[in-house]
C-alpha cells in the first residue's frame, strides 16, 4: 500500500467524494506517460503574454511536437493554459508547480499534467486528489525511493546535466527499473539523443525550443524550425 492509499484511509486526510480512485488516477498517469513517450521532447515555456501561447503551440505542432509545459513562473501561466486548450489535441503540462494552490489553478485551467522541480508531498497528495498526473523533481536515489513509496511511477530528474546526465540516469535506472524519468535542466538538441538512449527516459524537457526571447519577439517560425530540427534528430 502506498502512502497516498494510507492517507486516504485516515479520516479527513483526503475528501473521499473529491478523491480520484487509485486505479483511475494511475490510468491518467499512464495515458500521459504514453503520450510523452511518443513525443520524446517536452518544450518548456515561460509565457509573459498569454495571447501568444496559441501561436507558440501551433508552431510546435507544425514542427512535429504536440505537447508543451507552461511554467508557473509568471502570473500569465493559468491564462496561458486556458488559451492553449484552443489547440485541438495538444498535451498541456503545468510546470514549476510549487504550491497546492498552483496545482489547483493548473487543474482548473485544463492542464493534463503537472511538473515540479522538487518532491513536495503535499502537492503529490493534492494532485492525486485532483486527478492531475504529477511528476515531481528528484535529484538523489533517496528522493526517487521516496517518490516510489508515495506511489509515483514517473518523476522529473532535475537538474539533469549537473547531476551527471545520461550516465546518472543509467545508474539510477539500474537501481529503480520500475521508474520512468523526465530529465530536465541542461538538455538541448546536442544531448537529446544520448538521454533518450536510456530506456527508462520517458521524454526530455527543455526550454531551448521555446526560449523566452523567441516567444516575446514572436519568432514563431524559429520555434517551428527548432521543433522540426529536434524531431528530425531523433529519426
Amino acid at each position: 500500500m502506498t502512502e497516498i492509499q494510507e492517507r486516504k484511509r485516515r479520516p479527513g486526510a483526503i475528501p473521499a467524494a473529491a478523491s480520484a480512485t487509485d486505479e483511475t488516477y494511475q490510468r491518467r498517469v499512464d495515458d500521459v506517460v504514453g503520450l510523452l513517450r511518443r513525443a520524446k521532447v517536452l518544450p518548456v515555456a515561460t509565457i509573459d503574454n498569454p495571447v501568444q501561447v496559441e501561436r507558440v503551440c501551433r508552431a510546435l505542432d507544425a514542427g512535429g511536437i504536440g505537447c508543451i509545459e507552461i511554467a508557473f513562473r509568471t502570473p500569465a501561466a493559468a491564462d496561458a493554459l486556458l488559451r492553449a486548450r484552443a489547440v485541438h489535441g495538444f498535451l498541456l503540462g503545468a510546470g514549476t508547480v510549487l504550491t497546492v494552490q498552483q496545482a489547483r489553478a493548473a487543474a482548473e485551467a485544463g492542464a493534463d499534467f503537472a511538473v515540479a522541480p522538487g518532491l513536495n508531498e503535499e502537492i503529490v497528495v493534492a494532485c492525486h486528489d485532483l486527478g492531475l498526473p504529477f511528476f515531481p523533481g528528484v535529484a538523489t536515489p533517496s528522493e526517487i525511493d521516496r517518490g516510489r513509496r508515495l506511489g509515483l511511477s514517473t518523476v522529473k530528474v532535475f537538474p539533469a546535466a549537473e547531476l551527471g546526465g545520461p550516465a546518472f540516469l543509467r545508474a539510477v535506472a539500474a537501481a529503480f527499473p520500475d521508474v520512468g524519468f523526465l530529465p530536465t535542466g541542461g538538455v538541448d538538441a546536442s544531448t537529446l539523443r544520448s538521454y533518450l538512449a536510456v530506456p527508462s527516459v520517458v521524454a526530455c524537457a527543455g526550454s531551448w525550443l521555446v526560449r523566452r526571447d523567441l516567444v516575446s519577439d514572436e519568432r514563431f517560425d524559429e520555434i517551428e524550425r527548432l521543433a522540426r530540427e529536434a524531431k528530425e534528430a531523433l529519426t
